[in-house]
C-alpha cells in the first residue's frame, strides 16, 4: 500500500490511498507461512486452539501483505444490526447532497450487513444543528456521521453522544481534540494553498485579492484561509489579501458582501470563493460587468459552474469530492463499529483542480442544481 500523508496537529492525515495490489487474504498468509487456513483463521480472530508464538507470526505475516478483514463477512457471522445517522445541512446543495449520495452508495454496497440509514436535515451550519443532534441523542444509534460547525459549540454535543456509546464520525471537516472516531475531508489547507498559487501566476504584478468564507469557526473555513494566506505570503508577496469575508453559507449575505467589496476601493482583482456557496458572488460580478475581468477560483462543481468554466470567466474551481467523502466516511464508520469502537485514520483527500481543459472529465460527477440560491435571494 502506498499512501501519502500529511498531518493535522499531531495527528497523521492520509492523503490518498492507492493499493497497488489486491488485499491478501487469508489464504495467502497461510500459503506464505506453510500453515493451514485453520490456524491463520485462529490467529487473526483470537480463537483458541494457536498457540502466541503462532499467533505473532500470523500477525506479523498479515501486516507484511495488507491483509485487509472482510467486513460485511464479520457482520454477518455476528449478525450485528446498526443504525446509522446522516445529520447534514440542506444548504449547500451543491456539496451535501452527492456527499449523501456516497453515504448511500457505500450503505447499498455492504452486502450482508444489517444497516438502518437515517438522513437528518437542518437548514445550514449554524442553523438548527444543536436541535437536530438533541434529537438524535434520543433515538440511540450506534454512530452519527455529521461536519462539525463551530468546535466550540459542537464539543460537547460530540462528548455527549460519545458517552451514551455513538460512534461519531465527522465529514467535511473536522473536531480535534474531542471524542470524534475519525473525520474524513478534502486537505483544505492545500485547497487554499492552490488557490492562492494559482492567483499568483494570474495576476503578477501588484494587485489587491480577497476571500469569501463561511464560518471562520468551522476548521474547515479557517484551514482554508490559512493555506491560502500563507501561499500568498510566500510565493506572491505583491498580492495584498483583505481581511476575510464570511458568509456564513447565507446566499443573500454572500450577494451583498459581493456587491459592496466590487464597488470599493481597492477594488480586488482576484477572489478564492473557498465553499460551494459562490453563485450569488458570480451573479453580482456579472451585474457589474466584472465576470471575466476579475479572475476567480471557485470551490466544488456544479451545473451552472460548468458554461462559466468553459467561457473563462472562472478561471478553475476546486473539487473537494463530495461524494467520495461521503462514501469513505460511511466505510470508515463501519469498520469502526465492527472493530468494537476502534478510532480511525483521520483521512485527508487530494481536493481535484478543474480547468475548461479537463471539465469533460468531472461531467459524470456533476450535481444538477435547483437553483436554491435564486430562491434565497428572492426571499431575502
Amino acid at each position: 500500500m502506498n499512501q501519502s500523508i500529511g498531518t493535522l496537529g499531531n495527528e497523521p492525515a492520509v492523503l490518498a490511498m492507492t493499493y497497488l495490489r489486491k488485499s491478501a487474504g487469508i489464504k495467502d498468509i497461510a500459503k506464505a507461512l506453510k500453515i493451514s487456513i485453520g490456524t491463520v483463521d485462529r490467529a487473526l480472530h483470537e480463537r483458541p486452539g494457536v498457540s502466541e508464538k503462532t499467533k505473532a507470526r500470523v500477525l506479523k505475516m498479515a501486516e507484511q501483505l495488507g491483509y485487509r478483514p472482510n467486513l460485511a463477512a464479520q457482520a454477518l457471522k455476528l449478525n450485528r444490526h446498526l443504525s446509522i445517522a446522516a445529520i447534514l445541512p440542506k444548504h449547500i446543495s451543491h456539496f451535501f447532497d452527492p456527499l449523501r449520495e456516497g453515504i448511500r452508495a457505500a450503505a447499498v454496497a455492504t452486502v450482508g450487513m444489517k444497516i438502518e440509514l437515517e438522513f437528518h436535515e437542518y437548514p445550514r451550519l449554524g442553523v438548527g444543528d444543536v436541535a437536530a443532534f438533541e434529537e438524535a441523542l434520543q433515538r440511540h444509534y450506534n454512530g452519527i456521521i455529521f461536519l462539525p460547525g463551530n468546535m466550540r459549540r459542537f464539543d460537547p454535543l460530540i462528548h455527549t453522544l460519545s458517552r451514551s456509546g455513538t460512534a461519531m464520525m465527522c465529514v467535511g471537516s473536522d473536531a480535534p481534540n474531542t471524542d470524534r472516531i475519525g473525520s474524513v475531508a478534502a486537505h483544505a489547507a492545500v485547497s487554499g494553498a492552490m488557490a492562492a498559487e494559482l492567483l499568483s501566476h494570474k495576476l503578477n504584478r501588484k494587485a489587491t485579492v480577497a476571500i469569501f468564507s463561511g464560518e471562520l469557526s468551522t476548521l474547515d473555513h479557517a484551514e482554508k484561509l490559512r493555506g491560502f494566506a500563507a501561499t500568498l505570503a510566500v510565493q506572491a508577496p505583491h498580492l495584498s489579501l483583505l481581511p476575510a469575508l464570511e458568509s456564513h453559507e447565507r446566499p443573500d449575505e454572500a450577494y451583498r458582501q459581493a456587491l459592496a467589496l466590487m464597488r470599493s476601493k481597492p477594488q480586488p482583482e482576484g477572489l478564492y470563493l473557498s465553499t460551494a456557496n459562490s453563485m450569488p458572488v458570480l451573479k453580482a460580478l456579472e451585474e457589474l460587468g466584472l465576470l471575466g475581468t476579475v479572475q476567480v477560483v471557485t470551490t466544488d462543481l456544479f451545473r451552472e459552474l460548468v458554461p462559466l468554466i468553459e467561457t473563462g470567466k472562472v478561471l478553475a474551481t476546486i473539487y473537494q469530492r463530495p461524494f467520495t467523502q461521503g462514501k469513505l466516511a460511511l466505510e470508515t464508520l463501519l469498520k469502526c463499529l465492527l472493530e468494537g469502537g476502534k478510532p480511525q485514520p483521520i483521512i485527508r483527500l487530494v481536493p481535484h483542480l478543474i480547468f475548461r481543459s479537463n471539465l469533460s472529465l468531472f461531467s459524470s460527477q456533476i450535481a444538477n442544481s435547483d437553483d436554491e440560491f435564486e430562491t434565497e435571494l428572492q426571499q431575502s
